[in-house]
């Protein structure tokens, strides 16, 4: 198998350097990640300047952009001899679960694996300075595994969280959907040292739906999530309410449906 691994955290960050040498024992791994955190960059691309790719080692590159902009390089230019498998994005410091999926860089470098057409998987830990990547790389791992004997079908993407805990204190994957958060919590307002007004977004929202079957529910029971995801943002129970009073002859406009 031949793996492409990004992340948003920048090449040089733990998580992806511990889950780089995990992969690396089961199959070949290509690192193509940004030069710097890109945290919350989400699904952007850099379309208003060019990319520069620069070397960073065996079988690794950095990327003066997004983490999108890395998977996309990697699958429809610097790969193109040598195709991978399978898309891996990770291991993020911090959680993705529930509306981080929406912000996060990390997912986002899957999704694009998926939207090129391969099966992908975003890894995240839930610690914002982890103490226990090897836990999360492990479980990677794991999941992997599987794949010899259930391959993802292409366009796929599997989200993965694991707690920040040892390995022995993981019992195992449990199939979860996306959970929800409060609100977030209000900008805060500063000033620069000459008196400019600054502000910084604040952090995430509570978790507000965390119950049984969520990606939250898992990791506060010990499990490590594993949510299917979908790019398709439609909201397909509202297209026969929509459809019938965008259809309503109230205003003279053609039928909508």
């Amino acid at each position: 198998m031949h793996i492409l691994l990004a992340n948003d955290d920048g090449i040089h960050a733990p998580g992806i350097q511990t889950l780089a040498a995990a992969l690396r024992r089961v199959a070949q791994v290509t690192v193509i990640a940004p030069d710097r955190n890109r945290s919350g960059a989400s699904n952007s691309l850099t379309l208003g300047r060019p990319l520069r790719v620069t070397a960073a080692g065996e079988r690794a590159y950095t990327v003066d952009g997004t983490p999108t902009d890395c998977v996309h390089l990697g699958l429809s230019c610097l790969l193109l001899d040598d195709p991978p498998d399978l898309v891996v994005s990770g291991i993020n410091h911090g959680a993705n679960m529930g509306d981080d999926v929406l912000y996060s860089g990390t997912v986002a470098a899957a999704m694009e694996g998926r939207h090129l057409g391969l099966p992908a998987i975003a890894v995240s830990c839930a610690a914002h300075q982890p103490d226990h990547l090897e836990t999360a790389a492990e479980m990677t791992l794991r999941l992997i595994a599987k794949l010899d004997h259930h391959p993802l079908p292409p366009k796929t993407v599997l989200n993965l969280n694991v707690a920040d805990v040892p390995l022995e204190a993981i019992d195992g994957f449990a199939v979860t959907r996306l959970g929800h958060r409060h609100v977030a919590e209000g900008v805060i307002q500063d000033r620069d040292p000459r008196g400019r007004p600054i502000y910084w977004i604040g952090p995430a929202g509570a978790e507000q739906d965390a119950g049984a079957g969520t990606d939250f529910h898992a990791l506060a029971n010990g499990r490590a999530s594993v949510t299917p995801l979908t790019t398709d943002l439609t909201r397909r129970e509202s297209l026969p309410d929509l459809c019938s009073w965008l259809d309503a002859p109230d205003d003279g406009a053609a039928s909508a449906c």
